[in-house]
């Protein structure tokens, strides 16, 4: 690593605080490779007394050092007592676990956050499968629904049709510039809960408090964004405390015009490696948006392209439990939206970069159920775009149950957003065709899920392997215990995105998402498949995100599209010295 000392004052060394000194621009000192190292707690000026206490990236609380107390004017302003952050943390989970309202939980961890960053995720990476569903789904699902009711701080940027002919221009008042990733939504469909306009603001920080937790991402270098152009919700719009623009929401050309300049001033201002990331567009502004911009952006739909590569993990790993090659299984999908189209294609995909078929060829094993029924050739011409590629020859099926009997699947995989549509007549002919079947109940939040845990066990028999989109607890069937996996995007999305930003990646290829799904696949160890898992554990995922990182960057050298050069030699070890730290940095 490149040394930022540049002089020596009074024998103690000073740092060039223009000079980036962990991973690639690291002016805070946030990554590990620089954790050993002081810096100085400067915004515009050196922070320090009360103003310090103020700002959540360089408060300490009662972990400042009596030196740092005395070169920080901060006596006085503290008690005398000299905590840790260890203690801190012990204390602040015990707080956290008195209540007993998920949502509460959620505001108390949003509160630390704005007081002091490095303790909230300090947190978070500590405890990661307890406040994982916190953060993320299923709570914060909840937490939009209610966000103007919980509003206190803003967080992130607004951009709404107010500030049309102006984006270029609020980006700029955003306080930092070297952002890496951004997270945006419109939205329009929020996990399984439709359209919370204004209020879909809490994905976008979950997301990106998750890159930065599970993935390494420097909290500094993340934007979470949220483009208003009003909500059909009329609930939202009657409710006063509703936070967004109070009208319909803006279709056609006019939403496109403000997606369009978005997509122009966010590259205009932040360069060609700035990762988007589109989160719950609705089904057809996301195809369009991410067919538009992925060959002039480097953009990213976690929907479509993270949902399918943690979903074809799962099923390279499961092929250990079920037998036989990707190949050798026959796929049913219940909803045929972003999410199932976008898994389909991967492992459509997967498939002909094993076998060397045409893709056209390989999709034929993959069969996709909407809510008209089985999608056959017959029904082409009434079809959206994107769901045509999976109409194949076959007579008209009206229901699950019938296409299960047709198509004879030995994987059904659930993306309706519809809850308990896998009924056990339905996982009953799953069972009766196939030893060991595979079923996937990927729909958030918990209560939308296709089937819960225990139903797949007790239905089939405990023959089932299954994996949901929302955890679900482990479940014990005739003396054995079953502990379901969770196809969370989370496993991929964070390793994923460091793995572009850390090689300087300028577009994304469907050859990194297979990358990305290899190397999860990769971490699941004998000892997990003895319990039926199809994922490793949540409590390794800085591991498996390095592994992941390294191999989507591995695959952006070999494609010709990573711009950091010279390639690190090991690029594990170097995607694990950048990645932040949440630890506590001794002050100058």
């Amino acid at each position: 690593m490149e040394s930022a000392l540049k002089e020596q004052r009074d024998g103690e060394s000073v740092v060039d605080l223009s000079t980036p000194v962990g991973g690639v621009e690291d002016v805070y000192g946030e990554d590990c490779a620089t954790e050993d190292q002081c810096i100085t707690p400067w915004t515009i000026a050196v922070s320090s007394g009360y103003n310090l206490l103020r700002d959540p990236r360089y408060n300490k609380g009662l972990a400042f050092t009596e030196r740092e107390r005395d070169a920080h004017y901060l006596r006085g302003l503290l008690p005398p007592v000299i905590s840790t952050q260890e203690l801190q943390e012990k204390k602040l989970m015990q707080s956290i676990r008195q209540y007993d309202v998920p949502l509460h939980k959620y505001v108390a961890m949003m509160e630390l956050e704005e007081r002091n960053e490095r303790l909230f995720y300090k947190l978070l990476i500590d405890n990661v499968e307890e406040l994982l569903p916190i953060v993320y789904t299923p709570t914060v699902g909840e937490a939009c629904q209610k966000y103007g009711s919980i509003f206190k701080r803003p967080q992130g940027l607004y951009i709404s049709l107010k500030e049309k002919g102006r984006i270029l221009e609020v980006l700029k008042n955003w306080p930092e510039r070297s952002i890496q990733v951004i997270v945006v939504t419109d939205g329009e469909r929020i996990l399984g809960l439709g359209d919370l306009g204004c209020q879909g603001m809490g994905i976008p920080v979950g997301k990106l408090a998750l890159y930065t937790a599970l993935g390494g991402v420097r909290p500094s270098a993340c934007l979470p964004i949220t483009i208003d152009v009003g909500t059909n919700n009329e609930k939202l719009l009657n409710d006063e405390f509703y936070i967004g623009l109070r009208q319909k929401r803006a279709t056609g050309q006019e939403y496109y015009d403000l997606l369009h300049e978005f997509m122009t001033a966010v590259k205009q201002n932040y360069g060609e490696k700035i990762l988007v990331q589109f989160e719950d567009f609705a089904n057809h502004n996301a195809f369009e948006l991410l067919a538009k911009y992925r060959t002039t952006h480097l953009v990213f739909n976690d929907d479509i392209q993270g949902t399918a590569s943690v979903v074809l993990a799962g099923l390279i790993a499961s092929l250990k439990l079920l037998g036989g090659a990707l190949c050798d299984h026959t796929f049913l999908f219940l909803g045929a939206g972003e999410a199932g189209t976008g898994i389909a294609e991967l492992i459509a995909l997967e498939i002909s970069k094993k076998t060397n078929a045409p893709v056209e060829e390989t999709r034929k094993r993959i069969w996709l159920v909407d809510s008209k029924g089985l999608i056959v050739s017959g029904r082409k011409e009434t079809l959206q775009s994107f769901k045509k590629p999976w109409a194949h020859e076959h007579e008209p099926v009206n229901n699950l149950l019938d296409a299960v009997k047709a198509v004879k699947p030995t994987v059904l995989i659930g993306t309706s957003g519809v809850g308990r549509t896998f009924t056990k007549e339905v996982v009953e002919a799953m069972a009766s065709m196939n030893e060991r079947p595979l079923i996937m109940a990927l729909s958030n939040p918990t209560s939308q899920a296709e089937c819960t845990a225990e139903e797949a066990y007790t239905w089939s028999e405990g023959r089932a392997v299954f994996a949901s989109g929302s955890p679900f607890p482990s479940f014990e069937y005739n003396e054995k215990l079953y502990i379901p996996g969770q196809a969370n995007n989370c496993y991929i999305f964070p390793g994923f995105g460091f793995g572009l930003v850390m090689s300087g990646t300028i577009r994304v290829h469907d050859d990194m998402l297979l990358a990305a799904s290899e190397a999860l696949a990769s971490q699941v160890t004998e000892e997990h498949y003895a319990k039926g898992m199809i994922y490793p554990p949540f409590a390794d995922i800085r591991k498996i995100s390095a592994h992941i990182a390294a191999s989507v960057a591995a695959k952006a050298y070999e494609l010709g599209v990573a711009t950091r050069l010279p390639r690190p030699a090991d690029l594990v070890k170097y995607a694990e010295s950048c990645m932040y730290t949440p630890n506590y940095r001794s002050y100058r």
